[in-house]
């Protein structure tokens, strides 16, 4: 991360815009299908839909403020995890944050966001008022001081090896950039991680919440040099993590046997829903662990019998034939997926 711009004075306007359409938005669903069954099956998010079982909670968590302590037990718990220093590791009340504050933190520049991807990357380096441009690929990006990464991508599940993330890295960090590295989904996929490989100019982003199946819990990671993490922590500002969330972290990234076992489940499913699609008629475009996306020859359709049976999947304005589908999470889940899509 450029140092260069220090502490001067920066703009903080936000330009007005469309909002960004994302997952979950089961309010949006119910207005577009407000005859369709309750309870909605929601699988219009990558987020895991088996979580982390939530240990028990001293009530002292809700009563006091985060101690020290608190943080520092959660930032080593991801520091194992992560493989990276316990002193490169800033939580976060979840990633989206971070994805907003860190383009604050560096002088206006030109920014290349490797896409399609997830769409506030690039809204968040332009409203901090960076030059942003969308490139299809890492050799696109040109004199760009900054370039987002998402690996793997959403929401194709393209993948960069490490060698060639890092020799951008390295080339960034001479010209006095940065590369921004979101690896949301990575906890489950088979790619290497820039954690333990941290250099001058390189960011890594990590979600917890995907992951663990506790999105509504708000829980994020920046990793980055030492220097680099200092600053970042800083502009979240003190208690930026709630108590609970520090305790309720700490324990799920120390439960390695958990997550290798939810991998491998997770794996499993993702397999089941290939297979379901493919019976549908859709070609798959790619995906994760936690999603599957694909085009139908008519999916505008599709997603139209869906909402209507009270099922929200991923649809998306500048692919009309593409469609996102997460992992439902149990039998009857299952089966109300499988009868529409027969």
């Amino acid at each position: 991360m450029s140092e260069r711009g220090g502490h001067g004075v920066w703009d903080f306007g936000v330009p007005e815009g469309e909002p960004i359409a994302h997952g979950g938005d089961l309010d949006a669903a119910r207005r577009m299908f407000p005859q369709a069954p309750e309870p909605w099956l929601d699988l219009s998010t990558g987020i895991n839909p088996v979580p982390y079982p939530c240990p028990p909670l001293d009530a002292t968590l809700f009563h006091r403020l985060p101690s020290v302590a608190d943080h520092a037990a959660l930032r080593a718990a991801a520091a194992r995890a992560y493989g990276a220093a316990a002193s490169c590791i800033v939580p976060a009340p979840g990633t989206q944050i971070l994805i907003e504050t860190i383009p604050r933190l560096v002088a206006p520049s030109a920014a290349a966001v490797v896409g399609p991807t997830y769409a506030e990357h690039a809204a968040a380096w332009a409203r901090a008022g960076h030059a942003v441009s969308a490139v299809r690929d890492l050799g696109e990006a040109g004199d760009a001081q900054v370039v987002v990464v998402v690996n793997p991508n959403n929401p194709d599940g393209r993948t960069w090896p490490a060698s060639t993330l890092l020799a951008a890295a390295d080339d960034l960090s001479a010209r006095g950039g940065m590369l921004l590295v979101d690896e949301a989904f990575a906890d489950f996929e088979s790619v290497v991680s820039l954690c333990p490989y941290l250099r001058p100019g390189l960011v890594v982003l990590r979600s917890f919440g995907k992951t663990y199946g506790l999105a509504g819990l708000r829980l994020g990671f920046a990793v980055a040099e030492a220097g680099h993490a200092r600053r970042i922590a800083a502009a979240l500002g003190p208690w930026a993590v709630a108590g609970p969330a520090l305790a309720i972290g700490r324990a799920a990234l120390g439960d390695a046997t958990w997550r290798s076992e939810a991998a491998a489940a997770r794996a499993a499913d993702a397999g089941r829903l290939d297979r379901m699609i493919a019976r549908a008629g859709g070609t798959s475009v790619g995906g994760t662990v936690l999603f599957r996306t694909a085009d139908f020859p008519d999916a505008p359709g599709l997603f139209r019998r869906l909402g209507q049976a009270g099922i929200h999947v991923r649809r998306f304005t500048e692919a009309s034939a593409r469609l996102r589908f997460g992992l439902p999470a149990d039998k009857d889940a299952w089966c109300r997926l499988s009868r529409i899509l027969r």
